[in-house]
């Protein structure tokens, strides 16, 4: 009966327990992982993350989904209605990685403030995540991002995703190069020229070069960030115990 009871609250609750129960889950395998407390953080950090994709979605006037969770891939948002042009997608798209790097910040203050080990990791996983999630190629966010440029840039991403493999081999980034396939099909035969992509793609010059600088001064700070952490992090660890 009280099964019956939750899976009917579950119903009414929809999109609330659908995030509710998949980051518990997410919570529940990071942290037979890696323990409870950077299993916490490192949740909060993806969700911070979707909700900069959330709120931004909402700002433009788009129907979305509460973010959804799963272990060891990540967490997404379901967009109901795809923006209507180029900009309005990298606005949607650079919003998540911004709330992403605001959080990674947070932890990095908090850990210098009480010298929490666990936080410092948070900080340099939420830096390291957010830079990688940058590249250049759809799904991705910089993929997105980068398409008010020209969709053709995804193609510079994909030598970079095979780069970044052989330096940091994951199960996440071959699901990635999996997702991305038919979008560099798309990229490969993109007319610019073609009505659709026309209407879709037209952006004005001050819009690109605005974005663009987004998107490389983001890049550049996670990149700089991700670098001293992972070398303090590295120092931590080979430190003998006293």
């Amino acid at each position: 009966m009280k099964l019956i009871l939750f899976l009917l609250t579950a119903g009414k609750l929809g999109k609330v327990a659908t995030t509710a129960f998949t980051m518990l889950l997410s919570i529940g395998v990071y942290a037979l992982a890696f323990g409870w407390q950077y299993a916490v953080g490192f949740v909060a950090l993806l969700f911070f993350h979707e909700m900069g994709h959330f709120y931004a979605a909402r700002q433009r006037g788009l129907a979305v989904g509460a973010p959804t969770f799963i272990p060891f891939v990540g967490a997404w948002i379901q967009l109901k209605e795809q923006p209507m042009n180029v900009e309005t997608e990298a606005h949607v798209a650079l919003a998540g990685p911004i709330a992403g790097t605001l959080a990674a910040i947070a932890c990095f203050f908090a850990a210098r403030a009480t010298d929490e080990p666990v936080l410092l990791a948070l900080a340099y996983s939420g830096f390291l995540l957010n830079l990688v999630n940058l590249l250049p190629i759809s799904p991705l966010d910089g993929g997105r991002i980068t398409a008010i440029l020209s969709p053709r840039v995804w193609l510079l991403g994909a030598p970079m995703l095979v780069g970044l493999f052989f330096v940091w081999p994951s199960p996440m980034l071959v699901v990635i190069a999996v997702l991305a396939l038919p979008f560099l099909w798309r990229a490969f035969r993109f007319d610019p020229k073609a009505p659709e992509n026309a209407r879709y793609y037209e952006s004005s010059l001050a819009q690109k070069l605005e974005y663009g600088a987004w998107y490389l001064g983001l890049a550049a700070f996670l990149a700089i960030m991700t670098y001293d952490l992972h070398e303090e992090l590295s120092t931590l660890v080979r430190m003998p115990k006293l």
